[in-house]
């Protein structure tokens, strides 16, 4: 392990219910201070104090706020982890109605405050845990939505692998993008233009 993935490791993996509820206590206070303050004014102290804890406590967690936000991020990408594949309709003529549920699956994993999302993405260190959880994310997501390819009668596709990673990139990036700086009473618009686009793809439009 290199000394920069070991100034991001988490110092302590609890153990015990009681240091398991401290550490999520500092990730809560964590999160808001980020988000009310921004990257560079989120300081430790800051965390130790929304957290109601001695900055030594903190220490004890967390090496500095590095380690903290990365940890953040690898939630967050953890969190986005799909469980509604399997109510999914494949019926003739629902190809629509499949499409907005990935992309509203992925705007609700995307519904943190958009100042804490534009931190965690702008900030946030590349750990190997994170790049690992991020491999890991990407294989199933992109799994879940070729089996989705494969599966529904009204798509067209003349590569499912290939269309598979095309659409996983085009939904994620876009979302991302856009729930970091939402506009007021845009998210629906943005919605209903991402399902209009990905749907003329896989039905084959051209």
């Amino acid at each position: 392990m290199s000394s920069a993935d070991r100034r991001l490791e988490p110092r302590r993996k609890p153990r015990q219910v009681r240091a398991e509820l401290t550490r999520e206590r500092i990730l809560t206070a964590a999160a808001h201070v980020f988000a009310e303050h921004g990257y560079a004014a989120g300081t430790t102290n800051r965390i130790a104090e929304r957290a109601r804890i001695s900055i030594g406590s903190l220490y004890q967690y967390y090496p500095n706020k590095d380690a903290i936000l990365a940890e953040l991020l690898i939630r967050h990408v953890d969190r986005g982890t799909w469980t509604g594949v399997d109510e999914l309709d494949f019926s003739p003529g629902s190809l629509e109605a499949t499409v907005r549920a990935i992309i509203r699956d992925a705007i609700d994993n995307h519904s943190d405050d958009p100042q804490l999302l534009r931190v965690m993405i702008e900030e946030a260190p590349l750990s190997q845990e994170l790049l690992d959880t991020i491999d890991r994310h990407g294989k199933l997501r992109t799994a879940q939505v070729r089996d989705i390819i494969v599966r529904h009668p009204d798509i067209r596709v003349g590569d499912p692998d290939l269309a598979a990673e095309l659409i996983l990139f085009t939904v994620e990036m876009n979302t991302h993008k856009f729930m970091a700086a939402p506009r007021a009473n845009a998210i629906e618009t943005f919605e209903h233009e991402l399902v209009a686009m990905v749907t003329r793809y896989l039905r084959g439009d051209r």
